[in-house]
């Protein structure tokens, strides 16, 4: 065939893409469980940092989880536990999931090394310049928050990023999400200013206004169809 035809650079052409095709999908596919590794326990990570257990060696994350996340579960707007597959609760999408008129709602139980327990569940909003996302550890009381993790897809550097810094993150610990009984989501305000409902408050981060007001929707919106199971917490009646 005259290598200079058109129909033989367009065989040649066809079969460089089908061998640079088939080495891809191959690395692809070779990569894909280390990938997909990588994001779970990246996901752990997160999960752990709520309850500040999150491991300096990123090769223990997997074991630390398994010793201290002792149960995972999904409940519904009732309290009612409808789900006790650790694996489902993990697996849940909150990007998609907050899009479902019936949402699940995952919860991750953790037992500290004093033998207490604390209850994780995962929030997922909208920043300045995309998503944010975080976790959120309660006391088993039902009422006080024990720690939170929030991190960002790209917010600003120095100002709506700072969600991601403990200094901001450690302003959640002790903050009651129920006043006189009614659950309240915690007020992300400007410094000096409060919130006109009752609710329990953290200062906002300066000059991220509308990242904070992010974390603020975000809390409201995914903590409050746990109502149910955190007032069966507050009463001892969630089995």
């Amino acid at each position: 065939m005259n290598k200079n035809s058109n129909a033989y650079q367009i065989i040649y052409a066809s079969v460089m893409v089908l061998i640079v095709g088939t080495v891809l999908a191959f690395i692809y596919m070779a990569l894909k469980p280390k990938q997909d590794d990588n994001i779970a326990n990246d996901k752990r990570g997160q999960i752990l940092s709520a309850v500040r257990l999150k491991p300096t060696d990123k090769s223990k994350i997997e074991d630390t989880f398994n010793k201290y996340i002792i149960e995972g579960f999904i409940v519904n707007e009732n309290g009612d536990k409808v789900s006790s597959d650790k694996n489902e609760a993990f697996d849940v999408n909150m990007k998609n999931n907050i899009k479902e008129k019936n949402r699940k709602l995952p919860v991750f139980k953790c037992k500290l090394d004093d033998g207490s327990i604390k209850y994780i569940v995962p929030v997922y909003g909208a920043g300045l310049w995309g998503p944010i996302w975080g976790y959120v550890a309660i006391n088993d009381n039902g009422i006080d928050i024990y720690g939170a993790y929030f991190t960002h897809e790209g917010e600003t550097p120095g100002l709506g990023a700072e969600i991601a810094n403990p200094k901001f993150q450690d302003q959640f610990k002790d903050k009651k999400i129920y006043v006189e009984g009614d659950f309240k989501s915690i007020s992300v305000m400007k410094a000096g200013q409060k919130p006109t409902d009752g609710s329990e408050y953290v200062d906002a981060i300066s000059g991220g206004t509308i990242t904070s007001r992010g974390v603020q929707a975000m809390l409201k919106d995914c903590m409050t169809p746990y109502d149910a199971f955190f007032k069966k917490l507050q009463s001892g009646t969630f089995k």
